[in-house]
Formats: structure tokens, sequence, C-alpha cells
């Protein structure tokens, strides 16, 4: 069979279709993990004794398995012990809030952690609560050095919504995936799916960029 790359035009608004429900599960995602990763950083950081325990072991756990394993657990074993029965796509979404939260928690705790004692200390010498020296003395300075890293999970999280396929969610490499089963143009329409990943990424990548730029510590 010949390449033929005329037909990619005529599959592009399912491919698109497919792209838009990947953008939704790693905004939502990331949304969720990076609230979640806060929590858990800052317990890791200042957190007392049962606080670091319990993010640590949410960390550990989680970084020390397969986010297929995940989504498979959500999706499959979760009804069965807590009798709740989610969507696709609900455990699409839960998958990444869980997985990146983990990452963003190690990324939140390691900023705030490099930040030198001193500031803290003066902050409390000044007579400020430790929530108000977080929030305007480390936090900036942390935010700022966070975000290379932060960045990178980004888009791997974006990438791992490809994996989701094992649950049928249809995103962006499942209508791939469906569209090459129906006309064997396997080089070209996982040659569309591919720059279509690239695009997404390239322009999260671009937009990281520029953020860093603009908050770059001289």
């Amino acid at each position: 069979m010949e390449v033929d790359w005329s037909v990619v035009p005529g599959f592009l608004p399912q491919l698109l279709a497919g792209a838009r429900v990947t953008i939704l599960i790693a905004l939502a995602g990331l949304v969720g993990g990076t609230v979640l990763g806060l929590i858990a950083g800052l317990m890791r950081a200042y957190g007392g004794v049962i606080l670091n325990a319990i993010a640590f072991a949410y960390i550990e756990v989680i970084r020390g398995t397969p986010i297929v394993v995940q989504v498979m657990f959500l999706y499959f074993a979760l009804p069965v012990l807590a009798g709740v029965r989610i969507d696709p796509m609900t455990a699409a979404i839960l998958a990444i809030v869980v997985n990146a939260g983990a990452y963003i928690a190690e990324i939140v705790r390691g900023a705030f952690l490099s930040i030198p004692r001193g500031l803290t200390e003066a902050g409390l010498a000044m007579g400020l609560p430790q929530w108000k020296v977080l929030t305007h003395i480390v936090g900036p300075l942390a935010f700022r050095r966070l975000i290379p890293p932060l960045g990178n999970q980004f888009i791997v999280s974006l990438k791992d919504t490809s994996l989701f396929i094992v649950i049928g969610v249809g995103e962006l490499t499942r209508t791939g995936q469906e569209i090459m089963a129906s006309n064997f143009r396997a080089v070209e329409i996982w040659t569309a799916v591919a720059v279509l990943y690239l695009a997404m990424t390239g322009v999260l990548t671009f937009v990281l960029r520029l953020i860093e730029k603009r908050m770059r510590i001289l």
C-alpha cells in the first residue's frame, strides 16, 4: 500500500476532536494535580511528623507504580472496593490529578527548601506568622524556581493521557487507533497524531518559556 497523505484532511476533524479531549483531561487533571501537589509538598516541607508521613506515603506509592496501573485501579478496582462507579473520563482525570500531584509535591518541596533558611528566620523575627512568611517571602521566590520542573511535569502529564486508551477514553491516541483500524493507513494517521502531539507540547513549551523569562531570577 502506497503512502497517501491526501487521506489525512478527511480525518482531521475526528483527530482534532480527540485532541480536544486530550487537552481537557490534561487541563483538568493538572489543575487538580497542582493543588494536590502544593498541599502535599508543603506537608513534606513544613508539616509535623504525622503530616509528613502521610504525604511521604502518598508520594512513594504513586511514584512507585505506573500511571496505567493507577487508572486501571480507579476504573476497575475502586467500584469493587468502594461501590462507586466512575466513567472513563472521570477516571482519566483523577489519574492525572493523583499521578501529577505526587511529582509536583516533590517539586514544591524542593523549591521551598531551596530558599535560604535565613529569609524565613528573618520574617519570623519581624513578628510575621508562619503562613505570611511562606506566602509573602518564601513563596514568591520558590515559585520562580519551580517553574522549569513544573513545566516539564505538565508536558509529561499531557503525553500520559495517551495511556488512557486502555479504558476506552476517546482521546487523540484512541481516535487515531480507531481511524487506522478502519482504513489501515498507519503511516498517515500516526504521523498526523504525532504532529498534533508535537503542536500541543510545542505551544505549552512556548508559554512556559515566556513565563520563565518574565520571572527569571537574575
